[in-house]
């Protein structure tokens, strides 16, 4: 299947919008209700509430906290006597590789050439308040994890279980564990495999020549190189998937982040006149979109969609971190929409103002990654090739990484067993050659609705065990930052 066919389905997802043959499971997930005369999504409602509740709850830890999670990515506190699997480097390095994609690079162009830059305010904004909800679904991740055979086993999955029972709910949890665990292996096929198999497809033909390409018509022979990539790292386990998502990440991040840059030092007269206008777009977008409302609703969308806060599927990879106190894994989980939206989609963002953003085409849709790339190649001619190597090395790290949210949630259902293990990475990996090779349509658009659904049952447990989260922080910021 050709690049064009291929990425007909890309914005339809990085809009918020999914196509008409699972509308359904999409009309449910992207329900809306009118605010000022704005249509807003609820699932974004829902998961902008827990960010403003998480970050007021705690008192603002998103800020207070953030030195001393750094400190620990150091390795300042490190005990490599501490239960757990792998570094609490490796445990972000393995979430980071799940958020950071696709969607940051076309994304924030969509966000931008809907929005305007003031849609670029309101997704920094969504990223802060994130990194307060990644804090509580990762300190429940490590405190309610389960260890068998030295292998750890953690997640939304398991905190729901065991947290609710604790608040003697034991039912409700158990039920929102096992709903939990059977949408994120559905899911997992979709967002974590099939999209980001498609994606990488389309790019690699695109920057290889097109219809002219060698893989044109050849798809699948891209899906069947992704897997056996894939399935060579995820065969070991978490040990291996860290080891190589803790070198893989800080490259790719690096090689699109200094092309970025480069792209914006280039044009650094006009990086003044970008933040006055993300400003006063963010506040006076006359009009666009529904106004300041409509502005705002988009920046948090995209940044959401971005960052995964409230999905808890980081919280997967959080909890085989090597650590004894719960609440420092929390600490460092809150980089993660740091790194993701606030560092890297702003960074996407001002790329495009800098270069070709038309303030003429606001409030139009426009292909996202087509956007970027016109954006980067405005001023470096050669900048598609370094910035197509970051979006398929982007679309491979978020594979391994949500290969591993998939079996953990798999196990959980049906026990941890060799043969479960086993069987469902090569189900997974059947799946990243078969993403390749077609047209998505309704079974990617219902699991995609699906991933977004696991917020509903993921914070109401975040909202009932919220006592819990708070005392620890109370004894952890005693015992380490009185």
């Amino acid at each position: 299947m050709g690049a064009e066919s291929q990425a007909g389905g890309l914005d339809a997802l990085i809009d918020g919008t999914m196509r008409p043959v699972a509308d359904a499971a999409s009309s449910f997930i992207f329900y809306s209700i009118e605010l000022l005369g704005v249509e807003v999504p609820l699932i974004v409602l829902w998961l902008i509430c827990g960010g403003v509740f998480f970050t007021v709850y705690l008192r603002f830890i998103n800020f207070r906290g953030f030195r001393h999670a750094v400190d620990i990515i150091r390795g300042k506190y490190l005990n490599h006597d501490d239960p757990g699997q792998i570094t609490q480097f490796q445990a972000l390095s393995t979430a980071v590789s799940g958020t950071v994609g696709i969607g940051n690079i076309a994304g924030v162009a969509v966000a931008i050439s809907i929005g305007g830059p003031g849609a670029t305010f309101w997704l920094i904004v969504a990223g802060l308040l994130g990194m307060s909800t990644k804090l509580a679904e990762c300190t429940l991740g490590v405190m309610f994890r389960k260890y068998e055979g030295g292998v750890v086993s953690g997640g939304p999955m398991y905190y729901l279980e065991k947290g609710l029972a604790l608040r003697n709910w034991p039912r409700l949890g158990k039920s929102l564990g096992v709903f939990y665990a059977a949408s994120m292996v559905i899911g997992c096929l979709g967002i974590g495999n099939m999209f980001q198999s498609n994606q990488a497809a389309a790019i690699l033909i695109d920057v290889t020549g097109g219809a002219d390409s060698l893989f044109a018509g050849a798809s699948w022979a891209i899906g069947l190189i992704l897997a056996v990539a894939v399935g060579v790292v995820i065969i070991g386990g978490i040990t291996s998937i860290a080891a190589t998502t803790s070198r893989l990440v800080p490259g790719m991040a690096l090689l699109y982040v200094l092309t970025a840059l480069l792209v914006i030092g280039m044009n650094y007269e006009k990086i003044p006149g970008a933040f006055v206008a993300i400003w006063n777009g963010a506040f006076n977008p006359q009009g666009i979109s529904g106004g300041i409302i409509g502005v705002m609703i988009i920046g948090f969308r995209r940044a959401v969609f971005s960052n995964e806060a409230g999905l808890g599927s980081a919280a997967i990879a959080h909890a085989t971190a090597r650590t004894k106190e719960p609440v420092s894994e929390g600490f460092v989980a809150l980089l993660e929409p740091f790194i993701d939206t606030v560092v890297i989609c702003t960074i996407t963002a001002l790329v495009i103002i800098t270069t070709v953003y038309d303030p003429a085409l606001a409030g139009q849709s426009v292909a996202g990654i087509e956007l970027t790339t016109r954006a980067f190649a405005s001023t470096l001619s050669w900048s598609p090739v370094p910035l197509s190597l970051a979006a398929i090395l982007f679309a491979y790290s978020t594979m391994i990484a949500w290969s591993y949210y998939g079996l953990k949630a798999f196990t959980y259902l049906v026990g941890d067993y060799k043969i479960a293990d086993i069987g469902f990475k090569l189900f997974f990996l059947s799946f990243v050659v078969l993403g390749s090779a077609i047209e998505l349509s309704a079974l990617i658009d219902l699991s995609d609705a699906i991933v977004f659904i696991v917020a509903i049952p993921n914070l109401l447990g975040l909202y009932l065990m919220a006592p819990l989260i708070k005392r620890e922080l109370s004894a952890y910021e005693e015992k380490y930052l009185s």
